[in-house]
């Protein structure tokens, strides 16, 4: 059966049909929009797109995998801002001829991660397409909060990081060639495991500025370097490698420090603190925040790519 007999809004039926639409949705699907709750007054908002051949491949995840991912990826990002997700809208473009039951997969593993915060998805749209992409946009709340920027950031402050690091980068490599071992690795990378309630719990605690890690902790760090005008400053031995990773670095002949600094999509946040401020569970030290620019790994420029280019 065909992508096509599922008509318009079939993919975001599915997943509302399950009663997912979450604690915050006033009106789902069936009319021309849905009404979300907005108790705050004011909406975070954020969008992300999958796209086949480049961020996703049916041969190494399968349909729900990737609704999970497509999810965490936004979900993460309203994290990241101190507020909780309350709702997503998921644009689905496919060729014709795709097995309707992809769609019905892609659309529970969206709706699976989304129940994990209490958000659901609200609607949609769908169009055929000769590349199959999954676009979703993550609504949240602030909840009476002032949101947690990239440019608040200051000298003297700690940098820490929450959730894991390094390991869907290393799951990627081991895909790309052609293993399906470690586990632990190749499954980071087909599902993110995201600590979403760490972003709230930091702008509580006080966090001064914050970024979900998905495109690499050196570049992602940069950006709040950049925005605050300060230097990042990473301790190498901040980070400990597991043994699973370790193992499949050697084999690979990779330094694994290069996946933990580099890789991203494991979505785990960075924040800084000031120096006073006690951590929040689940937050580890990192590094410092200095005077200067960029990022840097015990004192020196930290050489190679710092993350993944969207365009290259």
């Amino acid at each position: 059966m065909s992508i096509t007999t599922t008509g318009e809004f079939g993919l975001i039926a599915r997943v509302t049909a399950r009663g997912q639409t979450g604690v915050n949705c006033l009106l789902g699907p069936g009319d021309d929009a849905a009404v979300v709750r907005a108790a705050d007054g004011r909406v975070v908002a954020s969008t992300d797109v999958l796209v086949e051949g480049r961020h996703f491949r049916r041969d190494w995840s399968t349909a729900r995998d990737v609704g999970h991912r497509a999810a965490a990826a936004n979900l993460a990002d309203i994290a990241a801002m101190g507020a909780v997700p309350t709702a997503l809208l998921v644009g689905f473009c496919a060729p014709r001829d795709l097995d309707v039951s992809w769609a019905e997969e892609l659309a529970g593993g969206i709706g699976d991660e989304a129940a994990k915060v209490g958000a659901g998805v609200v609607g949609g749209d769908m169009s055929a397409s000769s590349v199959l992409t999954v676009a979703v946009t993550a609504l949240g709340d602030l909840q009476g909060r002032d949101p947690v920027l990239r440019s608040g950031a200051r000298a003297g402050d700690v940098v820490a990081l929450c959730g894991r690091i390094g390991y869907a980068a290393a799951g990627l490599t081991v895909l790309s060639r052609g293993f399906r071992t470690p586990k632990l690795l190749v499954e980071a990378y087909r599902r993110p495991q995201v600590p979403y309630q760490a972003g709230p719990a930091a702008a509580v605690a006080g966090a001064t500025s914050m970024i979900d890690v998905s495109d690499g902790l050196v570049q992602d760090l940069g950006h709040v370097a950049a925005a605050s005008g300060v230097r990042v400053d990473l301790r190498r031995d901040a980070f400990e490698v597991p043994r699973q990773m370790a193992d499949a670095a050697r084999a690979l002949g990779v330094d694994p420090y290069t996946w933990v600094l580099a890789g991203g999509e494991d979505h785990a946040l960075a924040a800084t603190f000031g120096e006073s401020v006690e951590l929040p569970e689940g937050w580890r030290p990192i590094g410092r925040v200095l005077d200067g620019s960029g990022v840097t790994v015990d004192g020196d420029a930290y050489e190679g790519r710092g993350g993944w280019d969207h365009f290259r």
